[in-house]
């Protein structure tokens, strides 16, 4: 007999960098039925979604290229848009797991191929 299956995680893409990760690794931003762009933390907010990684490099691309109204299909307004870039200021440049775990995976892939 099979065992149980393992657990599927759920996927989302970044807007900004468009690398796929797990869901909760991501910042997922809402779109409310009110039409307000907010953060939303716990990812069961009512309204259209878009991810964001958890780097101020992404929400930086992602606010310039305007790759999160894309998404959103809506113009952040400037409110909104201050909002957001305070949220962004909490964050790291670049998470230390990011780096090390794209030299790991680096490594890896060239000693695989040896």
């Amino acid at each position: 007999m099979k065992g149980p299956r393992p657990k599927r995680i759920p996927q989302r893409t970044c807007v900004a960098c468009r690398t796929t990760e797990a869901k909760r690794g991501l910042v997922r931003i809402v779109r409310t039925p009110a039409g307000t762009v907010e953060v939303d933390e716990t990812g069961k907010k009512s309204g259209r979604g878009a991810y964001l990684c958890r780097t101020r490099n992404c929400w930086d691309a992602g606010l310039k290229k305007k790759a999160l109204e894309h998404a959103l299909k809506v113009p952040i307004s400037v409110e909104d848009k201050a909002a957001l870039q305070a949220y962004a200021a909490t964050l790291p440049m670049e998470t230390e797991e990011v780096t090390q775990g794209s030299e790991t995976g680096v490594q890896e892939a060239v000693s695989s191929r040896q």
